[in-house]
């Protein structure tokens, strides 16, 4: 098998060696106009009174439990762009093991994020709803499964399409 590499690293700076970067599939927002807006609207919606930080951790967690490169990249920038740790960040993916860098609501939701991305026992186990009801009120319970849904289904968007991460850059507060 021969590789080709590619000169540029992740923050733009050319280094050799690296592996070519795949090409994305197709471009599913052009395609699908409609159903693009719609996902946008989804996710606006999701995210309305959500807190972002919060709203953050959930959407990295579960783009890398569905392994989803592109939706890491973008949360992961989106977090850190809006005063998320580097820390907490790359704790994320060993958050069971590294649960003092979060607080008691977000392990609630990282453990209902997990349950709701993970359906391989067919269920939502009553423990995990339960826990994340005692932390987050009705609505607000809502806005969270909400939140885990829609990325959920921009990560299947994301990896069937075989979206290209390294490129996203953070919307800037104006």
């Amino acid at each position: 098998m021969t590789t080709t590499t590619d000169t540029r690293q992740h923050s733009g700076t050319p280094t050799a060696g690296h592996v070519h970067e795949h090409s994305p599939r197709m471009a599913f927002a052009e395609l699908v106009p409609d159903f693009y807006r719609a996902m946008l609207r989804l996710e606006t919606a999701a995210a309305k009174d959500l807190d972002p930080t919060l709203h953050h951790l959930v959407k990295i967690r579960a783009s890398q439990i569905n392994r989803c490169a592109f939706c890491i990249d973008m949360h992961s920038k989106d977090a850190l762009a809006e005063g998320e740790t580097v820390e907490r960040i790359v704790q994320l993916s060993a958050w069971e093991e590294s649960r003092h860098f979060y607080t008691e609501r977000e392990l609630a939701a990282l453990a209902l994020t997990e349950a709701v991305t993970v359906l391989t026992d067919g269920f939502v186990p009553d423990a995990v709803y339960e826990e994340a009801a005692r932390h987050f009120e009705e609505t607000e319970l809502a806005r969270l499964l909400a939140g885990i849904i829609a990325i959920n289904a921009w990560n299947r968007i994301g990896v069937t399409t075989r979206m290209v991460a390294g490129h996203y850059t953070p919307r800037t507060a104006s």
